[in-house]
C-alpha cells in the first residue's frame, strides 16, 4: 500500500475537523482511496481514531482487503476492527444490502470500542452523484442533500473535499490505496454508471457542474436542518400533523420511525395520506416487521403482530347488585368460558345510559370501534362467552339476553387480570 513519494511539500486537504474535534472516532476503512485518505488525516490531525473495515465478502479475494488495511493500521500504531459478512445478503438491491450490513456492523463496532463517532470517507463527488442519482428516482429534498455530512454517529469529514484532492493527498504520501472494481462496473451498478459515464458527459456541456450540483446540495442540507428542526418540534398528534406543512409532515414520520433502512417515499405518501384523510385504525406496513396505525388522536408504531396473552380466568360469585365497573352481572345458570375474538361475532349491548335493552344485535368490531380500542390490541382483548354466545366485553358492553335483569339474582363476573390490575381496553389508545 505503500510506495516512494515524489518532491513536493504533502498536500493538505479541507476536510472538516469540527466534525470530529474532541470525539473519539472509529474510521471506516475498506482500503480504498477516500477511507484510506481519511485515516491518514484523522491521525495527522491528532484525532483519537481507530479502524474498522467490513468483508462484504461479494467477490473473491476480498479478505485481501483486510490484510492491506491491517498492515496500514499496525504502521499508524491504530487500533482496527475487522468483521466479515457470514449471512446471506438481504433480498433486493445488492448494494443497498450490502450498505445496509456495512453500517450494523459499524453500529456495533461502535458499541463495542466504546467510542462516540463514525467517520465516513465520501467525497463532495459522492455527495453530486447522490443527488444525480436521488433526482432520477424522483427524490425530494432530503435526496437533494446527495447524503447528510452528519447523522449521528455517522459524519462526513470529507463531504467538502474533491476526489482528485485526495489522489494528490495520497500520492504525496507514498500511498497507494486498494482498487474496488465494483466501482468501475457501469453493467451492474447505477451510480457507477453516474460517476463514469452521465456525469462525465454532463461535464462536456457544462463545465462545473458537479461543483454546482455540491452547492446545491450544501443548500439543501440547510434547508433540512430546518425542516427536521421543525419536525422535531411536532407531536405525533394527528391534529398537529394536519396543521404542519406537508415537508415537514414527511420529516416527523421518518422522525417518528427512526430506524435504518429508512422510510421510501412510497411509504412517506401512504402515512400522509391516512394522516390527512384516513379512518381511525388504518395501518401501513413498515420495514423490520412494525406496523404505524392511526388511533383516534395519535400515531403509533408497533409490532405488525400483537402476541395473545395466557387467558385470564373467571371469577365469579353470586351478587345481590353492585356498582363495580371492572364487573358484569350475568344471568345464573349460563356455563362461562373465556375466549378471544373471532370472525362474525355479535352481540345485543345493554344501552349504557337507560339500562334499556337494545333493539338489535350488532357486530363486535363496530361495537370496538365506538369504544375507541385500537385495531391492533382487539385480537389480544379476552371475551367471555355464555353457553357458547358472546356475553361479555370487560369494560365495553354486556350482551342484553345474557345479563341478569335489574333486582333479580344476578352472578358477579370479572377477569381475575382485569380485576388485579383495572385494565381498561377503551383507553388503551393513550393520550
Amino acid at each position: 500500500m505503500t510506495r516512494s513519494a515524489g518532491g513536493g511539500a504533502p498536500t493538505r486537504l479541507p476536510g472538516d475537523l469540527g466534525l470530529v474535534a474532541g470525539a473519539r472516532v472509529l474510521a471506516a476503512v475498506s482500503g480504498g482511496p477516500d477511507s484510506t485518505a481519511l485515516l491518514l488525516w484523522l491521525v495527522e490531525r491528532g484525532v483519537d481514531v481507530a479502524a474498522a473495515h467490513f468483508d462484504h465478502a461479494l467477490r473473491q479475494g476480498s479478505e485481501r482487503d483486510a490484510a492491506t488495511v491491517s498492515r496500514l493500521c499496525a504502521r499508524l500504531g491504530v487500533q482496527l476492527i475487522v468483521g466479515r459478512r457470514l449471512e446471506p445478503l438481504a433480498s433486493g438491491s445488492v448494494q443497498a444490502a450490502a450498505r445496509a450490513a456495512r453500517y450494523q456492523f459499524l453500529t456495533d463496532a461502535l458499541a463495542g470500542t466504546g467510542r462516540e463517532l463514525v467517520a465516513l470517507g465520501h467525497t463532495a463527488d459522492d455527495v453530486a452523484e447522490g443527488v444525480v442519482l436521488h433526482l432520477l428516482r424522483g427524490s425530494g429534498l432530503a435526496g437533494m442533500r446527495g447524503m447528510p455530512v452528519s447523522r449521528p454517529p455517522f459524519v462526513r469529514p470529507f463531504w467538502n473535499v474533491w476526489r482528485a484532492d485526495i489522489e494528490h493527498f495520497l500520492a504525496s504520501r507514498g500511498v497507494e490505496a486498494l482498487r474496488d472494481p465494483s466501482n468501475a462496473d457501469v453493467g451492474r451498478f447505477a451510480r457507477a454508471r453516474i460517476r463514469h459515464e452521465l456525469l462525465p458527459r454532463l461535464e462536456q456541456d457544462r463545465p462545473g457542474l458537479a461543483r454546482h450540483l455540491w452547492g446545491a446540495a450544501r443548500a439543501a442540507c440547510r434547508l433540512q436542518a430546518e425542516v427536521e428542526e421543525a419536525a422535531a418540534r411536532v407531536p405525533p398528534d394527528r391534529q398537529a400533523l394536519r396543521s404542519a406543512p406537508r415537508v415537514v409532515r414527511l420529516e416527523a414520520y421518518r422522525q417518528l420511525y427512526g430506524r435504518l433502512p429508512a422510510l421510501s417515499r412510497r411509504q412517506l405518501e401512504a402515512i400522509d395520506q391516512i394522516v390527512c384523510s384516513g379512518r381511525t385504525g388504518q395501518a401501513v406496513d413498515l420495514p423490520g416487521g412494525l406496523r404505524l396505525r392511526l388511533e383516534a388522536r395519535r400515531l403509533s408504531i408497533d409490532a405488525r403482530a400483537l402476541a395473545r396473552p395466557a387467558l385470564p380466568a373467571l371469577v365469579e360469585r353470586p351478587c345481590s347488585g353492585c356498582e363495580d365497573p371492572r364487573a358484569a352481572h350475568l344471568r345464573p345458570g349460563q356455563r362461562l368460558s373465556v375466549g378471544y375474538r373471532s370472525p362474525g361475532l355479535r352481540m345485543r349491548p345493554l344501552s349504557g345510559s337507560s339500562g334499556n335493552r337494545h333493539p338489535g344485535t350488532r357486530k363486535l368490531q363496530d361495537i370496538l370501534t365506538d369504544a375507541k380500542v385500537p385495531r391492533h390490541l382487539r385480537d389480544a382483548l379476552p371475551l367471555v362467552f355464555a353457553d357458547g354466545r358472546l356475553a361479555w366485553v370487560p369494560r365495553v358492553a354486556v350482551d342484553a339476553d345474557a345479563a341478569a335483569s335489574p333486582g333479580g339474582p344476578a352472578v358477579h363476573v370479572a377477569l381475575e387480570d382485569t380485576a388485579a390490575a383495572g385494565s381498561d381496553p377503551a383507553q388503551m389508545n393513550g393520550p
